[in-house]
């Protein structure tokens, strides 16, 4: 989500890129059976916060950004960091003085050891020894970015006997993917669209049936906007409303200079929270577990 377009389409680039011939020939014989979306944290080493503990608990998997980013795998990093996390719950609540930690009649468990063990674990080791591939790629485009990930894995890591002495900062800086978009004033005008084959590429509504999402149309929306004043003036007038385009559900439809949000499309990507330019949209737990239904993704 840190591209500069504010014109890009996520979606249709992603079904472009399907109807390439090397690729088309390898989906064309196949059958769609589901459609799904969620944005990965790239921010791996860099972004892991400070402390991954709190009173009584304690940032796991994904939710801490575990993620190994060049691999695009992260089950292993969040199973390894359940396991430490119980490890230290258990000892936290067996080794307290009086044996109230963690209960109603005492104070909340302490887990500080957990983020000490995730740092200094094979968890870190493998974060560390990946934490300057996806920066490079900011500052150096796709081909510098490609020949950084091959010098930084094969050679000076190996010649240093362990990661990188030195860690590349995110391009985005503190702001986050947010504050990439450029102005639409500023950005090359799009004129081209996307056609469907409806046999490896399909147009959002049809895949958006796929996904099998569903919130009670009667339910207060989880997508909460804190200024609509702010995203009409700014993100339509000044961005020409990219929410409507980088999210993957048609969630968000700017009509005549307004914005209608369908809510009950909603594929709980979380794209919109890190990817407004104003920070103005909150995402929240919908009522009644409404949302994607996953049967063979």
């Amino acid at each position: 989500l840190d591209y500069r377009d504010p014109n890009f389409n996520p979606y249709d680039a992603f079904q472009k890129w399907k109807m390439h011939p090397r690729f088309k020939s390898l989906l064309e014989d196949g059958t769609c059976l589901q459609y799904g979306a969620r944005t990965l944290n790239e921010g791996g080493w860099q972004s892991l916060p400070e402390d991954l503990h709190f009173p009584g608990g304690a940032i796991l998997g994904c939710s801490a950004g575990l993620l190994n980013v060049p691999k695009i795998k992260g089950t292993h990093t969040a199973m390894k960091s359940g396991m430490l996390a119980a490890e230290v719950a258990v000892s936290a609540l067996f080794d307290a003085a009086d044996g109230t930690a963690g209960t109603d009649e005492g104070p909340p468990a302490n887990l500080s050891s957990y983020s000490k063990a995730v740092r200094n674990g094979w968890i870190g080791t493998e974060l560390a020894a990946a934490a300057n591939v996806r920066p490079a790629f900011g500052y150096l485009g796709f081909w510098g970015g490609l020949i950084h990930a091959v010098l930084d894995t094969y050679i000076i890591q190996p010649l240093n006997g362990g990661p990188s002495p030195f860690t590349i900062p995110h391009h985005t800086g503190k702001g986050g993917d947010r504050t990439s978009l450029k102005l639409a004033a500023d950005a090359p005008t799009t004129t081209s669209t996307t056609t469907y084959d409806n046999v490896v590429s399909f147009d959002i509504l049809t895949s958006l049936n796929r996904s099998g999402t569903n919130h009670e149309h009667n339910q207060p929306s989880h997508l909460k906007v804190n200024n609509m004043g702010a995203m009409e003036e700014v993100n339509y007038k000044l961005y020409n409303g990219p929410e409507g385009r980088y999210c993957p559900a048609r969630v968000y439809e700017w009509v005549d200079g307004k914005l209608t949000i369908n809510a009950q499309n909603c594929l709980h990507c979380k794209a919109c929270a890190i990817k407004d330019v104003g920070s103005n949209i909150k995402w929240t737990t919908p009522e009644g577990g409404g949302g994607p239904s996953y049967t063979l993704m």
